[in-house]
Order: structure tokens, then C-alpha cells, then sequence
């Protein structure tokens, strides 16, 4: 009911919004922008800063926010890509300093030593333009806050000035450069520290034994700007979450799967816990997604009927565009992708997917020469697969492999987002499956598991491995799994996902392009810590069926901050911006 009721009010906004509001509300962001380009480039260009503060001051007034210096510029550039975002905050708070400041503009323009400058007329006129932008293009700025929006950002005010004035004290007092320095105290050095965090210009004839040097000034200043800054991504800052899978919304989309869940080897990964899920309107189709720094990140192609997707996929959107989230999917399938297009996204191929047929694999022939040595020389040194079902493995033999799992796992995070459950063991999961590869001496050395996918098929889930067991232990399960999949009923299963595996199979054929070939080179390049290359090798061995797997997204400007998310959700990044530079990506880690 509330997914409809979002969807009612998005579509009534859209009836309202016209061409005409949508042009108010570009200019208004791309005034802001230009305003914001000025004040950068002022700080930068010593005679332009100079005209710019010779024009606003006396009897000379400039447009709303023209003014000079980096800081101006941040904050304006940052009012500018709220205003993009469509945030409903960006708009009010726009909207009252600018009517503020043509208020005080159109009262000084009574003065004639005012209003005789045509420079003050322009000033006048283009904040005029500014704030009846704002005023036409109101249906365009929709998009709703998190409600803890506003006791956040006077907390990080609050808590965040206290912290920045201490600072400030400090970097004072330690760079105090006055002869008569003992002359000032710590709360006399905390003031004007706190001062300057308001202002550059602090009168220094009022603080006596206190000179410090003219950078420490500067990097208070700067200071100060990143406090401001922080108060206002935490005023505007979107809705971070919504509600989870709740246990009706699993056995609904459990209920999906068993009826479509062959059409995609990635469904059943919409099944992890903190995902949430969007319903049409007849239930016959849902898309499961998760909000990460502002992205409305879904993942493989809608569950359920594909007729149905339609009616999933528009109040995905509806709720992405309310909230100002930007709206994305990961690893879609190319049916998916072509309704996805249908909505307005646009489709970038992200790599494909190994599918290997078990009817039609073989280690026989020339080319399979080599997996088929290496897959003997492991058997030789007498390992061995179990392969079972989750739910046919008593619950303490289930603890000690999920113990050893955890044990050899890559890095202190669990990953994976869209092609990886995130849970091993759980009862609920229990029809994938589990292969256990042991040494001759019956020591478990590696875990394969697998989830559902369909009532015949299997996607990998999980690979993990004793560093210190033979190599190739990996592959003699993979075909262990290919090769008994008669006892479990498997007839097709999903392997790893390959990223720009076309660049590297058509960057190595003769003729390649310089474009293409110097692409490949950087990949291969990257590939040293990411592994991207090496994982396409692992999976063409099995000659499997490639499947494009397709990123979708709205804008192209959006892409970084897309990436950013889904390094995120996929768990490379502990937090916005910090890599996990100490984990490096191995072949046995989750996909």
C-alpha cells in the first residue's frame, strides 16, 4: 500500500510538473553552478578575486552568493548538486536566503548612491531571476530527507563547532608567533580561533600577545568549511534505509522463485536479508534493491513473471526519485536490461556470465588437455568431494563448516551483493548446495556452495580453500560437481562473473584496435590487484556459455558515485571513499 501510495503521489507530481517548471528549475541549478564556477575561479585568479571583492562592497552589491574564494565555492557547488538532486531542503533553504537577500537589495536600491550603479541593477535582476526560478520550478524539487535529517545536523553543528574551536585554539597556540605570547591565554587563543572559523578577517588589535602565521589562518578557515559542509549533507542528506525483507516478503518472493525462478541465475540472491523489495501492484513481481550512499542499488533482473516487471520496475523508480536516490542495477540480464531501457535507463555491459551446460561439458579433447591434467593430478594426490544438499547435513557438521568457512575467509568483511547470499547454513537455505573437498588423510581443504537456481539449475555462492592445500583444488570441484550433477538433478550451473570479459578475448585476436588493445592493457594492468583477468581464465577453462550481464543507471554523471556504491554493498569499501587496500581479491572469495 505505501509502494502504491508512493507511486500516487510521484505520478501527481508529474502531472504537475511542466515544461515550464522544468526550465525554471534548470536555470536555477545551472545559476548556481555559474555562480559557484566564479567564486572558484576568483580564488584562483588573483585580479579577478580583487574586482570581485571591489564590487561588493560599499556602495556596490553582487548577484546572490558571488562572492570570492574557495569556500563560497564549495558551498555553492554543493547548494548546486543538492538543487540537481531535486531535495526538497536544498529548495527551502535556497529559496529563504535568496528572498532575504533581494528583500535587502530592493531596500538599498530607495538609497540614490545605490541605485545609481547599473552594476546593482544587474545584481538585482539576476537575484530577482533566481529566486522566481525557484518559485516556478517548485514541483521539481521533491525529493524527501530522512526524518532525523534536522536533529543531525544540529548535533554535527553543535558537537562538530565545539571540536573545530578546540582545534582552532589549539593550532593557535601552537603556532603563536608573537614576542609577547605569554601574555595571552588558552581561552583568549580558543576566541579568537573560534572567530576565525567565522571569518577570515578577524581584528587582531583586540587580541594582543597572539600572532599566529598566516596559513594557520587559512587552514582554520578551511577548517570551518568542512564544518559547514558536514552540517549540510546532514541536512539534506537522503533517506539512508528502508525496512528489510520482512519474513512475508521472503516466502512471497520464495513463492516467485519456485514459480520463475529458472529465468535467472542470480534470483535467489534477492533473497539477502537486508535488501528490501518493491511489489507490483498484482504481486506477480517484485525488485529487490538496497539504498547505499544515496543509490537505489537493485540487483539482477526483476523477480517473477516478466509481464509483471513493468509494474515492479515504475514504483522502483517512483520511490528512487522521491527520495532523491539514484536509481541502479547491477549484473541484469539482457531481457531485463531491454525493460529496464523501456523506463528511461541506459545500459552499459559490464562483463558476462560462465554458464556451463552439464550435458554438454567434457574433459575429453585437445583443449581440455590441460584442466583434464590438472584435474588428475588432484585426484592422484587422493582428494575427494562430497557434494550434498544443505538440508541433509546434520546441524553440528553444518556449524564446523561454516567455522572453517569463516576461518578462510579472505579479509574481516563478508562480500558480495549481487551475486553472493551473504549467509552460510542458514535453515532456510536448504536446498543449496554444499561440496566439501578433502585431502587424503580426510582434512577438510575447501568448500564449494551453491544456491537454487530454478528446480535444475545451481549459481555458485561461495569459494573458500586452505591456503595451504594444493592448487587446483577449485577446479577439481567445479568438474567433481559437473560430473555428478545426475545425483542432485542439475542439468546447468552458474560460475563466476567475468568483468569485460569481450575485451580481453577480442584485445587478444589479430587485428585488434589501438583503442582496444591499449584498453586491455590497462585492464590487465589492474588486474595485479583485482584479479579480473585471471577470473576470466578460471571460467573460460570449462568453455561455458558467456551471458552478458548489463549495469543500468540513468545518467552518465551518475556512474562514479554508482561505482562507489557497489564497491560498497559488494563489501571493497569499509566506508565512502576507504579501499580496502590490505585485502586483495583471490579466485575463492565470494563473486
Amino acid at each position: 500500500m505505501e509502494q502504491r501510495a508512493e507511486a500516487a503521489r510521484t505520478g501527481e507530481r508529474a502531472r504537475r510538473s511542466t515544461g515550464a517548471s522544468r526550465r525554471a528549475a534548470a536555470f536555477a541549478v545551472w545559476y548556481l553552478r555559474t555562480v559557484a564556477f566564479v567564486n572558484f575561479l576568483s580564488a584562483v585568479w588573483v585580479s579577478l578575486g580583487q574586482d570581485v571583492r571591489r564590487h561588493n562592497q560599499d556602495d556596490f552589491f553582487t548577484p546572490y552568493l558571488l562572492t570570492a574564494g574557495f569556500a563560497s565555492g564549495v558551498f555553492t557547488a554543493f547548494l548546486a548538486i543538492t538543487m540537481r538532486r531535486r531535495k526538497r531542503a536544498a529548495w527551502i533553504l535556497n529559496l529563504v536566503m535568496s528572498g532575504l537577500f533581494l528583500a535587502l537589495f530592493a531596500f538599498a536600491m530607495a538609497f540614490p548612491e545605490i541605485r545609481r550603479y547599473p552594476q546593482n541593477w544587474v545584481s538585482l535582476a539576476l537575484t530577482a531571476a533566481f529566486v522566481g526560478a525557484l518559485l516556478a520550478g517548485r514541483p521539481e524539487f521533491y525529493a524527501k530527507g530522512d526524518r532525523s535529517n534536522p536533529r543531525l545536523a544540529a548535533t554535527v553543528a553543535v558537537g562538530g563547532g565545539l571540536v573545530a574551536s578546540l582545534l582552532a585554539g589549539l593550532l593557535v597556540t601552537v603556532t603563536n608567533q608573537a614576542p609577547d605570547a605569554a601574555r595571552s591565554t588558552f581561552p583568549e587563543r580558543w576566541h579568537y580561533g573560534t572567530l576565525r572559523l567565522v571569518s577570515v578577517a578577524a581584528e587582531e588589535s583586540h587580541f594582543p600577545g597572539i600572532d599566529p602565521p598566516n596559513w594557520a589562518n587559512v587552514t582554520i578557515n578551511v577548517l570551518s568549511t568542512a564544518l559547514v559542509l558536514a552540517v549540510f549533507y546532514a541536512a539534506f542528506r537522503s533517506r539512508r534505509a528502508v525496512d528489510p525483507l520482512t519474513e512475508d516478503d521472503e516466502k512471497r518472493l520464495r513463492e516467485l522463485l519456485g514459480r520463475h525462478g529458472d529465468r535467472d541465475s542470480l534470483g535467489y540472491f534477492a533473497l539477502r536479508r537486508e535488501k528490501s523489495v518493491v511489489w507490483s501492484p498484482t504481486g506477480k513481481a517484485a525488485v529487490a534493491y538496497r539504498v547505499v550512499g544515496g543509490v537505489s542499488l537493485a540487483s539482477g533482473d526483476p523477480i517473477g513473471d516478466p509481464e509483471a516487471w513493468p509494474g515492479a520496475i515504475a514504483p522502483w523508480l517512483a520511490q528512487a526519485r522521491a527520495h532523491g536516490w539514484i536509481p541502479a542495477v547491477m549484473g541484469a540480464g539482457e531481457e531485463a536490461g531491454t525493460v529496464y531501457s523501456r523506463h528511461g535507463l541506459d545500459a552499459l555491459e559490464l562483463g558476462d556470465e560462465a554458464v556451463v551446460e552439464v550435458a554438454e561439458f567434457t574433459l575429453e579433447g585437445r583443449a581440455m588437455r590441460t584442466v583434464r591434467q590438472a584435474y588428475n593430478r588432484v585426484k592422484r594426490a587422493g582428494y575427494r568431494v562430497r557434494v550434498r544438499r544443505h538440508e541433509d547435513i546434520p546441524a553440528h557438521e553444518m556449524a564446523q563448516l561454516v567455522e572453517r568457512a569463516d576461518d578462510w575467509r579472505d579479509g574481516a568483511t563478508e562480500r558480495g551483493f549481487s551475486m553472493a547470499l551473504g549467509r552460510l547454513g542458514d535453515p532456510g537455505d536448504g536446498r543449496c548446495v554444499m561440496l566439501e573437498c578433502t585431502d587424503a588423510e580426510g582434512r577438510l581443504r575447501a568448500l564449494l556452495s551453491f544456491v537454487p537456481w530454478g528446480p535444475h539449475g545451481l549459481s555458485l555462492d561461495l569459494m573458500r580453500r586452505d591456503r595451504d592445500s594444493d592448487n587446483g583444488l577449485m577446479e577439481f570441484m567445479v568438474i567433481e560437481l559437473l560430473q555428478r550433477a545426475d545425483e542432485i538433478g542439475i542439468t546447468q550451473v552458474s560460475l563466476n562473473f567475468a568483468m569485460f570479459r569481450s575485451v580481453f578475448e577480442r584485445g587478444a585476436r589479430l587485428g585488434a584496435g589501438p583503442v582496444l588493445r591499449l584498453w586491455r592493457s590497462l585492464l590487465s594492468f589492474f588486474s595485479r590487484w583485482w584479479q579480473i583477468e585471471s577470473l576470466y581464465r578460471a571460467n573460460a577453462k570449462y568453455r561455458p556459455i558467456w551471458e552478458p550481464r548489463f549495469l543500468l543507471f540513468e545518467k552518465s554523471a551518475d556512474l562514479p558515485r554508482i561505482g562507489l556504491a557497489s564497491a560498497r554493498a559488494e563489501g571493497f569499501l569499509e566506508a565512502p571513499g576507504l579501499p580496502k587496500w590490505l585485502h586483495r581479491r583471490h579466485l575463492d572469495t565470494h563473486r
